[in-house]
C-alpha cells in the first residue's frame, strides 16, 4: 500500500509520502538506541512533566488534529475530537500513576534468606509499535503513554493511510519537551517491519491490527526471542436477555455497532437475543439503526461517515453478499450508494447460519447480525462460537445471569449493561485469536519492563 492521505469521502489522493530508505531506517534505529541509553536514567517526575506537557499540546491543537484525522480516515470530526481528549486523559493518567505502578515491590526478606529483597520494574529499551488506522491517535497513544512513562523509547510504524497523523505523533512529543529521538515515526511499508523487529537494538514490539499481521510479527518475535503484545480482531457478542432494559440496550447496541463508522475491534457485531424478547429488541434496534445520519463527517449532524478504504468497503460488501446469497434476511441497509467515496449504510441482517462467512469473520463496517436463542446456555454457546475473544457485552438485570456471563464468556473483557470501551484505568486486551498481553492500567505499563529480582544479603 502506498503511503498516502486519501480522502475517504471522494477517493481523492491528497498527499503522497516517500518511504524511508534502508539508510534512513538505520539512522533512526541508531538514534533510538542512543536515546534509550540516556532516557532510561530520567526520573518518573521528569517523565510525568513531559507527559502532562504533551496532554496540554493536544488540548491546544484539538481543532487542527481532529480535522487531520477525519480527513485521513473518515471518522466524524466530533469523534476525532473525542479521541484526542481521550489521548490527553491517558497521558495525564500515566503522569499521575506510573511511579506507583512501577514502584519497587518488597517481599518478606526472611523467606528468601536476605536482608532485603524486592522486584523492580526497569525499561526494556526501544519498542516497535505497529499500529492501525481506525483510531489513529488513540491506538498509538495507548502504547506510547505507558511505554514512555516506564522509560522506554518508541518507534511507530503506523498504517500507510494515516501518515500525517503518524508524523504528528512524533511532533507532539518533541513539542512537549521529551528528549530528542525518544519517540520517532517510521514511514515504512509492512514489508520492512520484519527487518526492524529483527534488529538487535529493538527490544520488543506491540501490534494492533489484523490476524495475519499479528501472526507475522509474533512469528518473527518468536524467532528472535523478543516480547510482543498483540491486540487483534474481534467479533464481539452483545447478548440481550428478557430482564434487560430493551430500549436502552437497543440504543447502546446501535452506538456500539456504528461507532467509528463501524470500524472498531471492540464494537458489538453479533447481537444474540433471547427468544422471549427477540422481536421487541430487534424492532427497537432496527429503528435506532435506521435513524442514524450518514453523511459528511465534518458536519455536526452526521453519525456515520465513509469507510476508511476502498478495500475495506469491498470486504464488507463481500461478507454481506455471501450472507444474503445463503439466505440471510436484510432488515435494513445493504445497499451501497452510487456516489464517489467509500460509503456503506448501517445494515442489519437476520437468519444468520454457520455456513455464512460473516458468522466466523469480523465485519469491519456498520453491519449487525442478529441471532435468536432459546436460553442462556445457547446464548453463551453462540457467543463463544468464534475464534475471537476481545470484548463481550451482556444485558440482564438478573445477578445469577450476570455471573454466568462474567464466568463463561470467552473474552478479555465483559461489560454488563453497558458498551465495551477502553479506559486508562482498566486493562485492555483479548484471548484466543484476539491476541495476548494487555494495554492500559498497571498491567499495560508493566508489559514492556524487565521485572528484575533484587536480593541483598
Amino acid at each position: 500500500m502506498a503511503i498516502t492521505t486519501t480522502d475517504p469521502r471522494t477517493g481523492e489522493v491528497l498527499k503522497t509520502f516517500t518511504e524511508l530508505t534502508d539508510a534512513e531506517i538505520e539512522d533512526r534505529l541508531a538514534r533510538a538506541a542512543s536515546a534509550a541509553a540516556s532516557y532510561r536514567l530520567t526520573t518518573f517526575e521528569q517523565r510525568a512533566g513531559w507527559l502532562r506537557a504533551a496532554a496540554d499540546v493536544l488540548d491546544r491543537r484539538t481543532e487542527e488534529v481532529a480535522t487531520l484525522m477525519t480527513l485521513e480516515m473518515g471518522k466524524t470530526k466530533r469523534a476525532s475530537a473525542a479521541e484526542i481528549d481521550k489521548c490527553a486523559s491517558v497521558l495525564r493518567f500515566y503522569a499521575d500513576h506510573a511511579a506507583g505502578f512501577l514502584a519497587d515491590e518488597p517481599v518478606d526478606a526472611d523467606q528468601v534468606n536476605a536482608s532485603t529483597a524486592y522486584a523492580r520494574y526497569l525499561p526494556l529499551g526501544v519498542v516497535l509499535a505497529v499500529m492501525p488506522w481506525n483510531f489513529p491517535l488513540w491506538q498509538a497513544m495507548r502504547f506510547a503513554a505507558p511505554a514512555l512513562a516506564a522509560g522506554n523509547v518508541g518507534l511507530l510504524k503506523h498504517a500507510s493511510n494515516v501518515p500525517q497523523t503518524a508524523l504528528f505523533m512524533e511532533e507532539l512529543f518533541g513539542e512537549a519537551g521529551f528528549p530528542d529521538d525518544v519517540f520517532q515515526t517510521l514511514l515504512i511499508g509492512s514489508a520492512k517491519v520484519d527487518a526492524v523487529l529483527r534488529d538487535d537494538r529493538v527490544a520488543a514490539a506491540t501490534l494492533t491490527g489484523s490476524e495475519p499481521a499479528g501472526a507475522a510479527v509474533a512469528r518473527t518475535a518468536g524467532e528472535v526471542i523478543k516480547k510482543v503484545v498483540l491486540e487483534l480482531g474481534g467479533s464481539d457478542p452483545f447478548v440481550v436477555m428478557p430482564s434487560a432494559d430493551l430500549a436502552q440496550a437497543a440504543k447502546v447496541a446501535t452506538t456500539s455497532r456504528c461507532q467509528n463508522n463501524g470500524q472498531s475491534c471492540i464494537s458489538a457485531k453479533r447481537f444474540i437475543v433471547h427468544t422471549d424478547c427477540y422481536d421487541e429488541f430487534v424492532d427497537l434496534f432496527v429503528k435506532e439503526m435506521a435513524a442514524l445520519v450518514v453523511g459528511d463527517p465534518f458536519d455536526d449532524g452526521t453519525d456515520v461517515g465513509p469507510l476508511a478504504t476502498e478495500g475495506g468497503r469491498q470486504d464488507v460488501e463481500d461478507l454481506v453478499a455471501d450472507a444474503v446469497d445463503k439466505g440471510a434476511q436484510v432488515l435494513l441497509g445493504a445497499d451501497r450508494p452510487d456516489q464517489p467515496g467509500w460509503w456503506y449504510p448501517p445494515t442489519v441482517l437476520a437468519g444468520i447460519t454457520e455456513e455464512m462467512q460473516l458468522y466466523r469473520d469480523e465485519v469491519f463496517g456498520p453491519v449487525a447480525q442478529v441471532h435468536r436463542v432459546a436460553d442462556i446456555d445457547e446464548a453463551i454457546r453462540v457467543a463463544n462460537d468464534t475464534r475471537f475473544g476481545l470484548g463481550s457485552n451482556a444485558w440482564t438485570s438478573e445477578p445469577e445471569e450476570q455471573e454466568r456471563f462474567i464466568r463463561d464468556l470467552d473474552a478479555g473483557q465483559t461489560f454488563i449493561n453497558g458498551m465495551t470501551a477502553s479506559f486508562p484505568a482498566l486493562p485492555f486486551g483479548g484471548v484466543k485469536a484476539s491476541g495476548h498481553g494487555r494495554e492500559l492500567a498497571a498491567h499495560g505499563i508493566r508489559e514492556f519492563t524487565n521485572i528484575k529480582t533484587v536480593w541483598i544479603g
